[in-house]
């Protein structure tokens, strides 16, 4: 049987991009008949079931160099002493990310030899721990390597400086690398021009269905939308957006699923029953809460090309209209349109098709039979 190692900061029951690329590949790969092994930082949850409903492995990485690790559980995460030294040190040595560096090898060295390694970043220093492995223990290092990216490290957008103390470590990997995969074509750009031949676009997996026509009326008596996510200063920066809100006449209902209000903080108690904040949840529960919806809202990434938020494959998913806001080109014209239940500038997420996980899956599998 053919064997594959994925190596993830995070699996299930984590909810992010990266997350959902691990296990989304190591239950496709599982269902084609690979024998597949995920390394991730787990926690305390307990992944008894998931191993024997999926047939997969699930092993800890196990990292020592924090107090409290950024694990995939539900646990409370970060202790005042991470966040102490992640700002001491983080922009000198990507503390406590290069933790990863030191440890992969020693993972890969112990467990027999796999036909294909899959390493999943962010962060990096996981595809970098790889290429540490590969140098240092040749004869156990898997057949095939290939390296997924979900965002670009050394170049992308307003890279910050400190990322040239790490330049050479990414051209590390890049040559070690049989493939490096991406989500997007724009974010090829954003790697070593002498690297790009090994670059493979391959998008996001999600196991989904679409049975339905979208629909293009409004569904609740008051204007009702969402967002999925968070937000950040500088490149997913709604402020424009609520400042509009605080303005207009309309009634509406806006719901925002996020762990983290820092930036929205000062409109909640302004927006008052207008606005309702709900914890991140499962992605399958997101979009049936989704569905209810009169349309969703995209806050667009500026300055990362490089870039594809999933939520947006999810928001196709739930078969509701796209309002998307370009924060450096806003637009209230298009908000009131929506408001109005006018849909028709709403953003279309094309080859929805593409995203289907067994499509990506396959992919994969092109690259590691080539």
């Amino acid at each position: 049987m053919k064997s594959i190692l994925i190596i993830s900061q995070h699996i299930f029951p984590k909810q992010t991009p990266r997350a959902h690329r691990a296990t989304e590949l190591a239950i496709e790969f599982s269902k084609k008949g690979y024998d597949v092994t995920v390394y991730a930082v787990l926690g305390e949850y307990d992944y008894s079931d998931f191993m024997k409903n999926n047939k997969i492995t699930v092993k800890d990485i196990g990292l020592k160099w924090q107090h409290k690790t950024y694990s995939s559980d539900f646990k409370i995460k970060r202790a005042l002493i991470d966040k102490v030294l992640g700002r001491l040190f983080q922009r000198f040595f990507e503390f406590p990310d290069i933790e990863f560096y030191y440890k992969i090898p020693k993972l890969i060295n112990k467990e027999p030899p796999f036909n294909t390694l899959i390493s999943i970043a962010n962060p990096h220093s996981v595809h970098w721990g790889c290429a540490k492995a590969k140098k240092k223990f040749p004869e156990k290092f898997p057949k095939k390597w290939i390296a997924d990216c979900g965002d670009p490290y050394y170049s992308n957008g307003n890279s910050d400086k400190f990322k040239e103390r790490f330049k050479k470590m990414e051209q590390f990997f890049c040559k070690s690398t049989d493939f490096i995969t991406v989500p997007i074509e724009s974010a090829i750009e954003n790697y070593f021009a002498e690297y790009k031949e090994k670059i493979k676009v391959i998008p996001q997996g999600f196991n989904f269905q679409v049975s339905e026509k979208i629909k293009l009326k409004p569904i609740n008596k008051i204007p009702t939308f969402a967002y999925c996510g968070n937000f950040f200063i500088g490149y997913r920066d709604p402020t424009i957006f609520f400042e509009f809100l605080l303005k207009t006449k309309f009634n509406f209902k806006f719901i925002i699923y996020t762990d983290h209000t820092s930036l929205i903080a000062k409109y909640l108690p302004l927006l008052k029953e207008k606005i309702e904040i709900r914890p991140t949840i499962f992605r399958k529960d997101m979009i049936k809460e989704i569905k209810n919806m009169d349309f969703l809202v995209n806050i667009e990434n500026i300055n990362l090309p490089g870039q594809l938020p999933s939520k947006l494959i999810d928001y196709a998913i739930s078969n509701r209209p796209i309002l998307s806001i370009n924060i450096s080109n806003f637009k209230s014209e298009n908000i009131i349109e929506f408001l109005n239940g006018n849909y028709q500038n709403r953003l279309a997420v094309d080859n929805l098709e593409d995203y289907r996980i067994e499509e990506v899956t396959n992919k994969f599998i092109d690259l590691i039979n080539s």
